[in-house]
């Protein structure tokens, strides 16, 4: 059963006012996500943060706070997914950055966009978190004891 069981990272990343997001195709089916993806074997969480949004945005980002942790069972795969959401803030985009190639896009998008496109979130993670931001629930990244 551990297969089934997935450890993901995200990021909420506000500049003026617009969140940084992507669209990528999942079963047939574009969708709306933050930045996010697979925490690696020996992997620092922090560092996988920092990596999956670099890779998914071609943006490098600080980490700067926690949102907490999250749980979505995926039904059409059987998943069960673990996420830990940070807060990070932009610091350089590279132009030419290839992304990895099952994110069709990086896009900036308004609160009021995203609640619009709320049939097209990968889950309710998606807007949760941002919620959670806005309201400023947000953790110091002390509570985190790395040792990797």
């Amino acid at each position: 059963m551990p297969d089934k069981i997935h450890l993901t990272v995200a990021t909420v990343i506000e500049k003026d006012d617009y969140f940084l997001m992507v669209k990528e195709t999942s079963f047939g089916k574009q969708v709306i996500n933050q930045p996010a993806g697979h925490v690696e074997p020996g992997e620092d969480i922090l560092q996988a943060a920092v990596r999956e949004t670099l890779e998914e945005t071609g943006w490098d980002v600080s980490i700067s706070g926690f949102l907490g942790i999250s749980t979505h069972y995926a039904s059409q795969n059987g998943v069960t997914y673990y996420r830990m959401t940070f807060v990070a803030e932009a610091i350089s985009h590279h132009q030419e950055y290839q992304i990895d190639d099952d994110i069709d896009c990086a896009v900036w998008m308004s609160v009021d966009e995203i609640i619009a496109a709320k049939h097209q979130l990968r889950s309710d993670m998606v807007l949760s978190c941002i919620e959670d931001y806005r309201a400023k629930r947000i953790f110091p990244l002390e509570i985190f004891r790395n040792k990797l």
